[in-house]
């Protein structure tokens, strides 16, 4: 557990490191960056299998977890043509150009519930654009960082570049407080974001502090039942529904008897373990109890019950479906952040984009139906920064980038993409003009 002292040993490390590394061109310092993929590549079962230990995911979302922070990591690769900057005559004489200039050291506070992806929204592109960086892994999942630390120096990125410092609340507030760090990036509860946000907005940083969410799935009358109940049931149960982007609650128009009978089946389908359609464990026993919490305060119907799986070790909560018939219950509104899926039936799409629109959070929301015109109804209307048309979990890829808007992004940027070459540079801008000699005056080019 790392102290103020070892963040300030950090940042003067990082400091020194990035005099040299902001000097060297941007297609060195991707070639550095192109080894590390094909480590993270060759080494990618490996990670997988550590992400399986210290976290308990599946070994398929575990090399999806690696595999989508590889896929931020090419996309840094191509920084050479990204970050070209622009030229313009805007008057007779007169020039105007612009770069982007690399902050200097950065910090990236990070989640337990993706060890590797999650760490690579900011690292590649941080590096790339010439900053030198501080990443704090979760306390629960140190060691899939500390692993690609490894390959990081394989791949000869030099001392100082990048580095972890471990802990908690100790931890952060040293890196929000350390005037030498420039920006700062944060994922986790909107609780912490918005303190973590203003903290660092206090001392004039730049920021960026992604919270927690309340997804809506709303299903229309015409919606392809096969393909809306799998989708749906992937989504909330996938990565133990321990993700930002699960599905917190079905809103149906009117009845549908045969998508709950559908996503019901296919939920009760799943079993506990560690096999690629499996759910696996939890993260810990307060999240569980957490979870265990909501379902037992009798305030809905219980349509299917994942409380009683149990294995030898872990902390397990199986599939959890609810019926509401109060918008109000907690666990309408409440972040869960656990294979806990609430159900209500709304009577007409106006109720539903009420609902949607009356949480407090804005990461993702999605629509399932048949018909272009009415997904286009929803999407202009619903309340979030990611949107989906038949899909569960809407995450953009770059150059897109990631982010929600309302109580579930506290800063004024999104985190991956194009959005996060501009968090971690400052543009500068140059306008120039050269006068000609006087007349009849000799020069070299006379």
């Amino acid at each position: 557990m790392s102290n103020a002292q070892d963040v300030n040993q950090a940042v003067e490390a990082a400091e020194k490191a990035f005099v040299g590394w902001s000097d060297i061109t941007v297609k060195s310092r991707v070639q550095i960056l192109l080894k590390l993929h094909a480590l993270m590549r060759d080494h990618a079962g490996e990670l997988a299998d550590l992400i399986v230990q210290e976290h308990g995911k599946t070994k398929q979302e575990a090399l999806g977890d690696v595999n989508k922070g590889n896929e931020t990591l090419e996309y840094a690769c191509s920084m050479p043509q990204l970050l070209a900057g622009r030229v313009l005559e805007v008057s007779r004489g007169v020039e105007c150009r612009d770069y982007k200039k690399p902050l200097g050291v950065v910090a990236s506070i990070v989640p337990f519930n993706f060890p590797a992806m999650v760490p690579f929204w900011t690292m590649p592109i941080a590096i790339a654009t010439g900053n030198c960086i501080i990443i704090k892994p979760s306390e629960k999942v140190p060691l899939t960082m500390n692993r690609i630390m490894d390959f990081m120096k394989q791949a000869g990125l030099p001392d100082g570049v990048v580095q972890t410092v471990n802990g908690g609340v100790a931890t952060v507030n040293a890196l929000c407080d350390h005037p030498k760090i420039k920006a700062v990036t944060f994922v986790g509860s909107s609780k912490v974001a918005e303190i973590v946000s203003k903290r660092c907005a206090n001392l004039n940083k730049k920021v960026l502090a992604l919270g927690g969410a309340k997804n809506h799935l709303v299903a229309l009358p015409d919606c392809n039942v096969d393909m809306t109940s799998t989708d749906v049931v992937n989504s909330f149960t996938g990565c133990a529904g321990q993700r930002c982007m699960a599905a917190s609650v079905l809103l149906t128009i009117g009845p549908n008897p045969e998508l709950m009978e559908a996503i019901i089946r296919k939920s009760k389908a799943l079993v506990p373990g560690s096999a690629p359609r499996n759910v696996g464990p939890v993260i810990d026993q307060q999240s569980l109890d957490r979870m265990t919490g909501y379902v037992a305060n009798e305030q809905h119907e219980i349509l299917l019950d994942g409380r009683g799986w149990k294995k030898d070790k872990g902390f397990w909560m199986g599939p959890t479906i609810l019926k509401h018939t109060s918008k109000d219950d907690a666990g309408m509104r409440d972040e869960i952040f656990g294979p806990v899926l609430s159900v209500y039936e709304c009577k007409d799409k106006e109720e539903a984009i009420a609902i949607e629109n009356g949480n407090p959070y804005g990461n993702a929301a999605c629509v399932y139906t048949s018909v272009g015109a009415h997904a286009q109804w929803f999407t202009q209307r619903l309340s979030a920064g990611m949107l989906g048309i038949n899909i569960g979990v809407p995450v953009p890829r770059e150059p897109f980038s990631f982010g929600g808007i309302n109580a579930s992004n506290f800063g004024h940027s999104d985190i991956t993409g194009d959005a996060g070459i501009e968090f971690f540079t400052q543009r500068i801008k140059i306008t120039q003009k050269w006068t000609p000699p006087p007349a009849g005056e000799a020069s070299w080019m006379s």
